[in-house]
């Protein structure tokens, strides 16, 4: 892996944390205070919120899916976790060991190369 490979998965992991948290934190709250208050407004722009999380993390996803080389199982297996409440927290951890080999890679073939 090179190192923009490394700067998608970054980028990726930078918004599977805020995705994950997301579900339940505005929606799930959200609903609770709709339900116990006159409350009703708020479901809207926090839906809103939550899609437009759902989709740079999908958009980041693909272009990881397409820079690391992933088979098809992995990239659905990130997709899957996205769709669970808090499961983006445990690709965070997968995504941050895929970061690490990635850079740890492109720094040894730099060096490779200069020696």
């Amino acid at each position: 892996m090179d190192i923009k490979t490394a700067s998608a998965l970054h980028r990726l992991r930078l918004v599977s944390v805020p995705e994950a948290l997301s579900f339940p934190a505005l929606l799930i709250f959200g609903s609770l205070l709709s339900r116990i208050s006159d409350i009703d407004y708020l479901m809207m722009p926090l839906g809103g919120l939550h899609g437009i999380l759902f989709l740079v993390y999908v958009v980041f996803l693909l272009d990881v899916w397409n820079k690391a080389k992933w088979p098809a199982k992995k990239a659905a297996l990130f997709f899957l976790l996205a769709l669970l409440p808090f499961g983006g927290l445990y690709g965070d951890k997968l995504l941050k060991r895929e970061e690490t080999a990635s850079v740890m890679a492109a720094r040894a073939r730099r060096e490779a190369a200069s020696a």
